[in-house]
């Protein structure tokens, strides 16, 4: 009865409960959006590379080894030999390794010399594998695949020759134009740094430097007869240093060891890091900014409940003679107090349904867009339980606020309602 007559209520206020219920469902949505994006985010940041078991680089931090190893950020302080990544890769509990060498660039673009093996092995998203949306692999030593990113912001298409540079600055004057690539193919968007990478295959990109280094550029007769040479010989050639590699193991089982093993490897000082353990410490690092926009959101509920709060006070003043009129024709004041509680406790509720569905509509519609434009996947499932614990607090806080119109009414006696006050 008391949620009837409420009902009735605010269908005579119908503008005012509107805009409050709107309020609320802004905050609800904003509040429940950003936890959603902030946890698929995380877990599409710790999916980045998946699969792989082991890291290997120079000595250094793991942290940094993961930086400029998968992510591109940074430079390796040294380069490891390519006997010592031969030498691990034989180990029989190894089934597989992907050589990374970086040092150079494409206008502003990693460049990231690697095998075939890459985009065999190479797995990120719980265990999605790289697909190429146009074109094909490495056919030759010239050929390079683009990640999506470099191919719509450079406009590249698969035939385009392109000429890296030396380093990884947006601008280079060390250009190795004496030994162009040409783009075979184009890779679809994944949300990682690999649509932000130029991929070359290792051999060419020893070449260039091969080339750099014997003058090739200013002898083009000379680099004519090696390559004929090369050629004629079907030999590939080997790379002296690369920057890093990824291991897959075949059991995982197996991790600590080999990653022990690796650590007190005794042709050069090296260090293998486990990737989740690793990505768990670069997460760690901006968890600043999770917090801050988990406040913000926060903020944002409080406003909407606190807007509830003045539009349920200022109503109070508007109907102190409709309480009155109930109190004389029998209503207790416990029931006057129900009523304004019961007002709270429906706006507070039409506001979390609405921004829910809200919500939900936002995410089936935004779904494509997330993962076509920012490589994000938002599954969109059932509430987490943390996601129902936060709509159950924002019910109860509701329900709080509702308490304080509520009193104010439960002390407003008989006769104050039914005075004209001039």
């Amino acid at each position: 009865m008391i949620l009837a007559l409420a009902l009735k209520s605010l269908r005579n206020r119908k503008f005012t409960a509107g805009l409050t219920v709107l309020s609320i469902a802004l905050a609800v949505m904003l509040l429940l959006g950003v936890e959603r994006i902030r946890h698929e985010s995380r877990q599409s940041f710790a999916a980045t590379i998946s699969g792989t078991d082991l890291i290997v680089g120079a000595r250094s931090s793991p942290v940094h080894l993961l930086l400029y190893s998968v992510f591109h950020i940074g430079n390796a302080a040294n380069n490891l030999r390519w006997d010592s990544y031969r030498a691990i890769a034989a180990n029989p509990a190894v089934a597989w390794t992907i050589p990374l060498s970086l040092g150079d660039s494409h206008r502003g673009y990693r460049v990231l010399g690697t095998t075939p093996d890459y985009f065999e092995h190479f797995r990120f998203a719980r265990d999605r594998r790289l697909v190429l949306t146009q074109g094909k692999g490495f056919g030759d030593e010239r050929d390079a695949v683009l990640g999506a990113d470099v191919a719509d912001t450079l406009k590249y298409r698969p035939g385009d020759s392109i000429v890296i540079a030396h380093g990884a600055g947006d601008v280079s004057f060390s250009l190795h134009e004496h030994h162009p690539f040409k783009v075979a193919g184009i890779l679809a968007r994944t949300g990682t740094p690999v649509d932000r990478t130029v991929h070359v295959s290792l051999a060419g990109l020893d070449a260039v430097h091969e080339d750099t280094d014997k003058g090739g550029a200013a002898d083009p007769l000379a680099a004519i007869v090696r390559e004929e040479r090369h050629a004629a010989t079907k030999i590939p050639s080997t790379p002296r240093a690369i920057t890093a590699f990824l291991v897959g193991l075949k059991s995982r089982s197996t991790a600590l060891s080999m990653q022990r093993w690796v650590n007190e490897y005794s042709g050069e000082p090296l260090t293998a890091v486990l990737p989740g353990v690793a990505l768990q410490e670069v997460w760690e690092i901006t968890s600043a900014v999770e917090k801050t926009l988990f406040a913000v959101s926060g903020l944002v509920v409080v406003v909407g409940l606190a807007g509830m709060l003045v539009a349920l006070l200022t109503s109070l003043s508007e109907r102190r003679r409709e309480m009155a009129i109930l109190r004389s024709v029998g209503a207790r004041p416990m029931h006057v107090f129900a009523l304004i509680l019961g007002e709270a406790a429906f706006l507070t509720a039409a506001g979390i349904a609405l921004g829910v569905a809200a919500l939900y509509i936002g995410l089936l519609a935004g779904q494509p867009w997330f993962e076509s434009r920012l490589g994000l996947f938002i599954a969109v499932g059932r509430p987490s339980a943390y996601e129902f614990g936060l709509i159950v607090l924002v019910g109860t806080a509701g329900l709080l606020i509702g308490l304080i119109p509520a009193y104010r009414i439960y002390r407003y006696s008989l006769a104050d309602g039914m005075t004209l006050r001039l």
